[in-house]
């Protein structure tokens, strides 16, 4: 049988390794308490000390704000970008649409007089599948 992974959020990530922190219950009663591995929660915990010293710098936060900012811009103007393409297509499709319905769409209609016509079991094909001559 297949189990499911659980995805946990980071607040609760969060609180388990204060408590984990606060060093008033082991790790194996809080693993219990939470229904957790131990070796969970020790990943969890060794994640946030090498992410804590990170937490007081503030310009490094300045730096991932600005991050997010120039991300946030750049898709943006790419959903903008492609809002006008959806629109220029859809003209397209409209003009089109109107010029077969009206019948002068000549250059995406078939020429009259040519139509196709199969190949009877007498005539031997022209060419290869490639386009060459045989």
């Amino acid at each position: 049988m297949v189990q499911i992974r659980k995805h946990y959020s980071p607040t609760f990530k969060a609180q388990v390794v204060q408590e984990v922190l606060a060093g008033e219950k082991s790790l194996g009663q809080i693993a219990a308490q939470y229904g957790l591995h131990p070796n969970m929660i020790s990943k969890w915990r060794r994640a946030a000390l090498k992410a804590m010293p990170t937490a007081f710098d503030e310009e490094s936060q300045m730096q991932a704000q600005a991050q997010i900012a120039a991300l946030k811009a750049q898709h943006e103007k790419e959903k903008e970008e492609l809002h006008a393409e959806i629109g220029r297509l859809t003209m397209q499709v409209n003009w089109l649409q109107k010029k077969i319905a009206a019948g002068t769409a000549t250059e995406y209609a078939p020429r009259p007089g040519r139509t196709k016509r199969s190949r009877t079991a007498a005539e031997p094909p022209s060419q290869t599948l490639r386009g060459e001559p045989l």
